[in-house]
C-alpha cells in the first residue's frame, strides 16, 4: 500500500512540475533553508532584543560568597531575596548557607522562597509551610523528623558554601536570680544571723570576761569568811 502510494506521488510531481522527485525535495528543502535565513537577519528586531539580555542575565556568573561570620536572625532576614543585590541565604540548624544559585526555588515566587532568610530547621523537618515552624528551634521533634532535617542538612553541605552562624540568644535572668548568684559566689558576705551566732559563742581559749569576774568575786568571800 504504502509503495502504491509513493508511486502515485512520484507521477503527480513529474506530471505538475516537470521535475524529477529527487529534484523537486531538493528545492522544497533549498526553499525551506532560505527562508529561515531570511526570516532570522530580517525579523522583528523587538523579539531579537527582548530574547538576547533575557539570555545575558541567565548567562551572568554568580558574585563569589560573602563570609559573614556570626549574625543574629534579624540580620539575616535581610537576605531573603529582596534585594537583588545581595546574596540569597538560608539556615538549617544555626549553619547559614548562600542558595543564591537557586534563586528559581528559594527566591521571590519560588516554591520555597518563605524559607529564605530563616532558620527553616523546623519546617524542613517536618515539610511544613506554616509560619509557626519557619524557626532554627527543633524540640520536640520525632525520630523520623531529625532524620528527614538530617537529610537536608547533607543537602546543603555538599550543594551550597557556608557562610556564617546564627547568633544564639542567650535568656536574661531577673534581678532576684542575680541577687542570689552574687551571694552564692562571694564567700566573704556572712548572713546577719550567722554574724551574731558566731558573736554569742564563747571564745575557745577560755571563759569569756563575766565568768572569770564572778569566780573573782567568790574567792574574795571565801577569804573574808576565814579572817
Amino acid at each position: 500500500m504504502a509503495l502504491e502510494l509513493w508511486e502515485t506521488l512520484k507521477d503527480s510531481i513529474t506530471a505538475y512540475t516537470g521535475l524529477a522527485p529527487t529534484t523537486f525535495f531538493t528545492l522544497v528543502a533549498l526553499a525551506l533553508a532560505f527562508y529561515y535565513v531570511v526570516s532570522e537577519l530580517f525579523g522583528s528586531p523587538d523579539n531579537r532584543h527582548q530574547q538576547r539580555p533575557r539570555d545575558f542575565e541567565e548567562q551572568q556568573p554568580l558574585p563569589p560568597p560573602v563570609q559573614l561570620g556570626e549574625i543574629s536572625g534579624e540580620e539575616l532576614k535581610q537576605y531573603d531575596g529582596s534585594d537583588s543585590k545581595k546574596p540569597l541565604l538560608m539556615a538549617i540548624k544555626g549553619q547559614i548557607y548562600d542558595v543564591s544559585q537557586s534563586r528559581m526555588f528559594y527566591g521571590p515566587g519560588g516554591p520555597y522562597a518563605l524559607f529564605a532568610g530563616k532558620d527553616a530547621s523546623r519546617a524542613l523537618a517536618k515539610m511544613s509551610f506554616e509560619e509557626k515552624d519557619l524557626t532554627g528551634d527543633t524540640s520536640g521533634l520525632g525520630p523520623f523528623e531529625l532524620e528527614a532535617l538530617q537529610d537536608w542538612e547533607y543537602k546543603f553541605m555538599s550543594k551550597y558554601v557556608k557562610v556564617g552562624t546564627v547568633k544564639q540568644t542567650v535568656p536574661v535572668s531577673d534581678g532576684a536570680s542575680n541577687d542570689e548568684s552574687v551571694e552564692s559566689t562571694n564567700p566573704e558576705t556572712k548572713p546577719a544571723e550567722a554574724v551574731a551566732s558566731e558573736s554569742a559563742k564563747p571564745s575557745e581559749d577560755g571563759p569569756s570576761g563575766s565568768v572569770a569576774a564572778e569566780t573573782v568575786d567568790k574567792t574574795d568571800g571565801d577569804v573574808d569568811k576565814k579572817d
